[in-house]
C-alpha cells in the first residue's frame, strides 16, 4: 500500500509540476490495491479482525458466542469460497480473451492471478477458522482452578 501510495503521489506531483504523471499510474494502483486487499483478507480473518457488532453478544454467555463463531466461520467461508471461484473465473476469462490494460498492456489475467492467491489463502483460513472456532465451541467454557488448602 505504501509503493502505491508513493506511485500516486509521485504522479499527482509530476503532473501539478508539468513534467507529467507516471504512465498506467490508475492500472498499477488498481491491480495494486486488489492485490493488497486480497492478501489482507486471510490475515484479518486469522487475526479475527473483522469488524463485528457486539450489542447482543454480551449478553450470552461465551458458550452461545461461541456457536455464534461456528456459524460466522462457517458464512465466511462460504463468501470466501464464492469470491475465490469467480476470482479464478473472471481470470480465465481475461485469460482466454487476452484482455491488456489500456497504456501498459500488461495482460489483465496477472493482476487476477496475483489476487487468487489472496483469495485462495484466504478459504483456507476461513476453514482453519472453522475448525478454530468449533473447537472452542465443544471445549466449552474454561474452568477455573480450584485452590488446594
Amino acid at each position: 500500500m505504501l509503493v502505491l501510495t508513493a506511485t500516486t503521489v509521485i504522479s499527482i506531483t509530476g503532473r501539478a509540476l508539468g513534467v507529467g504523471p507516471i504512465p498506467g499510474d490508475y492500472e498499477l494502483v488498481e491491480a495494486g490495491t486488489a492485490f493488497a486487499i486480497f492478501t489482507f483478507l486471510p490475515w484479518c480473518h486469522l487475526k479475527r479482525g473483522h469488524v463485528t457488532v457486539d450489542l447482543f453478544m454480551s449478553q450470552f454467555g461465551p458458550r452461545v458466542n461461541a456457536g455464534i463463531d461456528v456459524i460466522a466461520n462457517l458464512l465466511m467461508s462460504l463468501a470466501a469460497g464464492l469470491i475465490a471461484w469467480r476470482l479464478w473465473l473472471g481470470m480465465l476469462d481475461k485469460q482466454a480473451y487476452h484482455e491488456t490494460s489500456f497504456v501498459l498492456q500488461f495482460p489483465l489475467w496477472w493482476a487476477y492471478a496475483a489476487s487468487m492467491i489472496g483469495a485462495v489463502l484466504f478459504v483456507i483460513i476461513c476453514l482453519f477458522s472453522i475448525w478454530r472456532s468449533l473447537d472452542e465451541f465443544l471445549a466449552g467454557p474454561p474452568h477455573s482452578a480450584v485452590r488446594e488448602e
